[in-house]
């Protein structure tokens, strides 16, 4: 394992819950999948076997407790995979595995604000004459602020990690975090910041004009509804 533990390989803390493993470990298999990466003429076969063996192990209570003991302190140590602040860099930090995760939840996040403030306005379209007279319209607006709230923080959380590894917001996709995920996997000294440089590279190379508009879409409309999502921080 190159001196990585297994809550290395999949991007997670030492104080992981078993869903958070399991979600790691499902997350991890789609992209490394061998099967998904034969087009890319790429064989991630060995970082498949080590992204299920790390599972094996963890998801295990009394294997995962042992191999604690192994690393040494148990679960002594009190971080998150996603808590920065002025302690030095952890290992589940500084791996880009935890980059990715970091980025795919910003992603999720940033959905699930869209959806929520989506229905907001289709509520308000349709029923806010309604729900005024029924005394229900204040409730759900505070309800809204509620959870968009949350939603802010947990972004702000992710946004950091990714901040702190100095990745452009122009990467936070899942297309350019995969592919670098990838490559990264086959060396993992590599500095993944270089890896972006060459995605570029295979953008431009591989990509049609009409996949690049899209991706320049995509990522436009992703800013749009972060930026949206951050102002419930201010």
């Amino acid at each position: 394992m190159s001196g990585r533990t297994y809550y290395n390989v999949l991007g997670v803390s030492r104080e992981a819950t078993p869903e958070e493993i399991t979600n790691a470990k499902n997350a991890l298999a789609k992209i490394y999948h061998p099967d998904a990466n034969m087009h890319n003429d790429i064989d991630t076969t060995k970082e498949m076997q080590e992204i299920l063996e790390a599972y094996r192990v963890l998801s295990d209570p009394e294997k995962r407790k042992a191999y604690d003991r192994k690393l040494g302190g148990g679960k002594a140590r009190v971080f998150r995979t996603f808590t920065v602040g002025e302690s030095k860099e952890t290992d589940e930090q500084s791996s880009f595995v935890s980059c990715w995760n970091a980025a795919m939840k910003l992603q999720e996040t940033v959905r699930r604000s869209s959806w929520l403030l989506e229905r907001e306005s289709k509520r308000k379209n349709i029923s806010a004459r309604i729900l005024e007279k029924l005394g229900k319209n204040s409730r759900l607006e505070k309800e809204l602020r509620t959870q968009m709230d949350e939603l802010c923080q947990e972004a702000l959380e992710y946004t950091a990690v990714l901040k702190n590894a100095e990745i452009p917001v122009d990467y936070w996709n899942a297309e350019a975090m995969n592919w670098v995920l990838v490559h990264w996997g086959h060396n993992k000294n590599a500095n993944y910041l270089t890896l972006f440089a060459q995605y570029d590279a295979h953008v431009n190379r591989d990509k049609s004009g009409t996949e690049r508009l899209r991706l320049k879409s995509q990522n436009r409309q992703f800013h749009h509804n972060l930026k949206r999502l951050l102002s419930y921080a201010l």
